[in-house]
């Protein structure tokens, strides 16, 4: 179910001595169609290096994140896998899959999802069929109304049961559940913690994420009794 990112795969072709094929540098700087797509012009359009999302017919091409950006989504893909694969609970992928919510039309991707493995038979091999049951985004500069509005009534409505956001900018860790009206409420932090409701015993410490170099996994994996 894992696939080799588009930078992982540069990176084994450096390692081989072989270049990107003109295929694959083409489909990373793919333009804008410039109109809306049906679903599957829009799934025939993309390729492994599209970095993009589907929205009641528009496309919206993902701008290329920070370092600290990418930092901090390394860092949290790589505790909640841990925590995961420690209770076997499901499975965690970062950016790059997409995921597909039939009743607002819409293919989002995301920094971090999970799928519980009650769930793994929504799981395709490049993106999942419904949502995933906790959905993590990371607010840059270009998606803040995106990512605190859009997607934020988006995932309630699609069903996603968990939503995170973490914004850099305003230090700000919020994680909402899923009420029975399809409404998020926010959970409250409570000791320096924000807790998970779908993944019980997960919390992470807002100040964690702000410090100029982040703890260490294995120190944190410890806190959370994986180690």
């Amino acid at each position: 179910m894992q696939r080799m990112s588009r930078a992982a795969t540069m990176i084994d072709r450096s390692r081989r001595g072989s270049k990107p094929t003109t295929e694959e540098v083409g489909d990373i700087r793919k333009p804008h169609p410039g109109r809306k797509l049906t679903e599957q012009e829009f799934v025939d359009w993309c390729t492994e290096y599209t970095h993009a999302e589907w929205v009641n017919g528009e496309v919206i091409i993902m701008s290329p994140v920070n370092w600290n950006h990418a930092d901090i989504n390394a860092w949290l893909v790589s505790l909640i896998h841990e925590f995961v694969e420690f209770y076997d609970s499901g499975y965690v992928v970062g950016s790059g899959v997409q995921m597909r919510l039939a009743n607002i039309v819409s293919r989002r991707e995301a920094d971090l999802l999970f799928v519980s493995k009650q769930r793994e038979d929504i799981i395709r091999p490049t993106y999942l069929n419904g949502p995933a049951d906790l959905v993590l985004e990371i607010v840059s500069p270009e998606s803040v109304a995106r990512d605190w509005r859009e997607k934020h009534a988006e995932y309630a409505k699609g069903g996603v049961r968990e939503y995170w956001v973490v914004d850099p900018a305003s230090r700000r860790v919020e994680v909402y559940v899923l009420t029975r009206s399809k409404t998020y409420k926010l959970i409250e932090e409570k000791d320096g913690k924000v807790s998970s409701s779908v993944l019980k015993g997960l919390y992470i410490r807002p100040e964690w994420l702000w410090q100029p170099k982040l703890p260490k996994i294995s120190e944190v994996a410890k806190e959370l009794g994986l180690r």
